[in-house]
Formats: C-alpha cells, structure tokens, sequence
C-alpha cells in the first residue's frame, strides 16, 4: 500500500457494497499535497437522485461541488459512493444540498466550498438550491459572502432542461 492509498476502502475495491440509504461514512479524504496554493476543485454528478420527503416520488438532480481544499481533498469514488446513498432518502432538495456541503466541510475542513443542484421539474418547477461556506478567518470568507449575494446575478437560460 503507498501513501497515495493509505486509508482509502473503496478505490480499487472489488467488493465494493452499494448502500441504498443516507450514510455520510461512506466518504472518504486523502491529504493535499499542495496545500500552499489555493486552486478550486470541481466534482459534477449528473445522476444523483433522492426522495421527496412527503410523497415518496423520485428526485433527479445534477449536483456540482466546487471546493478550494486546505489540508484535504474528497476521494472521488467515496464520494460517488455517498451521492448515490441518497437513493432512498427523503428529504427536500434543499436539504439535501445543504447536507451534502456540511458533510463535506466535516470531512475536509476546506477553506471554500459551494453546492448547487439542479433538480428536474416536477409539478411543472425545478428548483436549484445553491449553498456555500467560507472558513472564518480567510479571505474565503468574505467570498461566500460575495458569491452567494452574486450567485444567480446572470441565471442561465431555463430551457426546462
């Protein structure tokens, strides 16, 4: 085992084991070995899926995490593996956005992140809840404050997807 994979369960795993219900456990962090520089990573997942809370009915969603790591980043098939325990969760699309971004602070301490989702209509809307977190004490923080004030300042086109 290097130190690349050191700790990691699931990448390179055979016997991977799909969990159908909401389990922040299944994530996964290998350390940054560029800590000193601020770059941004972005993780798109066009098929991630929940419940509805009240009526049971699917909800499909492309959720896209943007994060500026500190000592950590997401091991992506952890990752994969976590998205897709929502299955069968219910709970409300902003909830679950919101969920998402604080599991991934608990795990990587990040000094930036932002979760959006774009949910596909149903009832005839689509909602797509955005949230961000800044770390106290960096310049970051001041940027999720800019960001989520600016966030929707130039919307896409709503082509009902």
């Amino acid at each position: 085992m290097t130190r690349e994979n050191e700790g990691l369960k699931n990448l390179g795993g055979k016997n991977v084991q799909y969990v159908f219900d909401y389990d922040p456990g299944l994530l996964e962090r290998f350390e940054n070995k560029h800590p000193d520089n601020d770059y941004f990573v972005k993780l798109n997942c066009p098929e991630f899926t929940s419940l509805c809370p009240i009526t049971g009915q699917p909800d499909f969603a492309a959720v896209y995490i943007s994060y500026v790591p500190d000592r950590y980043l997401v091991e992506s098939k952890s990752l994969k593996l976590y998205l897709f325990s929502f299955r069968n969760h219910g709970d409300f699309h902003e909830d679950c956005m919101n969920i998402v971004m604080k599991d991934l602070i608990g795990l990587l301490d990040p000094k930036y992140i932002e979760v959006r989702g774009k949910f596909l209509p149903r009832g005839g809307i689509s909602i797509d809840p955005y949230c961000n977190y800044g770390k106290a004490g960096t310049v970051w923080l001041g940027t999720a404050r800019k960001r989520l004030l600016m966030h929707d300042m130039y919307p896409e086109k709503i082509d009902n997807r």
